[in-house]
């Protein structure tokens, strides 16, 4: 081993070691301020399935990439119960509120049970939904707690919240592990979100209606998910509107027959390569 290769050896070595003492726990700052675990927690959200949010004039439109697949999955209570989806990437935390999530998922089950739990302790006080901007920070001053204390590490999980109150109209918020939340008018959190973020600037519109936003949110999923095809084993996908009649906010996370018709409709359907091979 020859002189370079020695020191270069020797200066890995002790920047490991150096990095070691900063990234043992979540409370410890490194020299240039930052907290190493909560980059490692957003680190694993970058792997996840896409999760993509649009907000119109008229509703919120969520999409999601699913990665648990398989042929042998039960999913007979998805197809016929329940407000549809697979209990992966959308859940319903009150009737104006959908959440969209990415990362691991026994995570992001705790947090919707603590947001759905506070949801209904707001409605239970005031007798009034719980607003939206609320309800994100109250996750977020947990999520900020878990960076704060010896012991715990953060959530490795990030949460896009499509929402509407009365006081605001809808409204579409993202929340990361380090507790930092904010609203955007289309966002994408997960794997190829630079990719998904650069199509929405290109092609979202500040007047567009709920249907424009559900084919641009279609268009955009078909271009960056890791899947060749667009199909309802592979996406999930939800809206929140007004109901016409009652004017209350009217949640839908679609079945997936209820997604493939919406492909269908969009035109990117999967192709049928059974009925090509009879064709060849």
């Amino acid at each position: 081993m020859n002189m370079v290769t020695e020191r270069y050896a020797r200066y890995l070595a002790e920047h490991y070691n150096e990095a070691r003492r900063y990234d043992s726990r979540t409370t410890i700052f490194s020299p240039e301020g930052r907290l190493y675990q909560i980059e490692y927690a957003m680190e694993a959200i970058s792997h996840a399935g896409t999760v993509l949010g649009v907000l119109a004039k008229d509703g919120v439109v969520l999409a999601a990439e699913k990665k648990v697949t398989g042929k042998l999955l039960d999913l007979s209570g998805v197809k016929e119960g329940g407000y549809g989806g697979s209990g992966e990437k959308i859940f319903l935390l009150n009737s104006n509120v959908v959440t969209g999530v990415a990362g691991i998922t026994a995570d992001a089950n705790s947090l919707v049970n603590y947001a759905r739990q506070a949801a209904q302790k707001h409605l239970f006080a005031y007798n009034e939904d719980i607003p939206v901007e609320l309800l994100a920070q109250r996750l977020c001053d947990l999520k900020q707690g878990y960076t704060q204390y010896g012991g715990l590490r953060p959530f490795g999980v990030s949460l896009l919240y499509a929402g509407y109150d009365v006081h605001y109209d809808f409204q579409l918020y993202h929340s990361d592990p380090s507790g930092n939340y904010s609203g955007w008018k289309a966002t994408s959190i997960g794997a190829n979100n630079g990719t998904a973020q650069s199509l929405l600037k290109q092609e979202y519109k500040d007047d567009m209606g709920v249907e424009e936003a559900i084919g641009l949110v279609l268009r955009v999923m078909s271009k960056t998910m890791d899947s060749t095809t667009l199909g309802s084993e592979k996406l999930e996908f939800a809206t929140l509107t007004l109901d016409p009649t009652t004017k209350q906010p009217k949640a839908r996370i679609y079945k997936p027959a209820e997604v493939d018709a919406l492909l269908v409709e969009q035109g990117l359907a999967k192709k049928d390569e059974d009925s090509e091979m009879r064709a060849v």
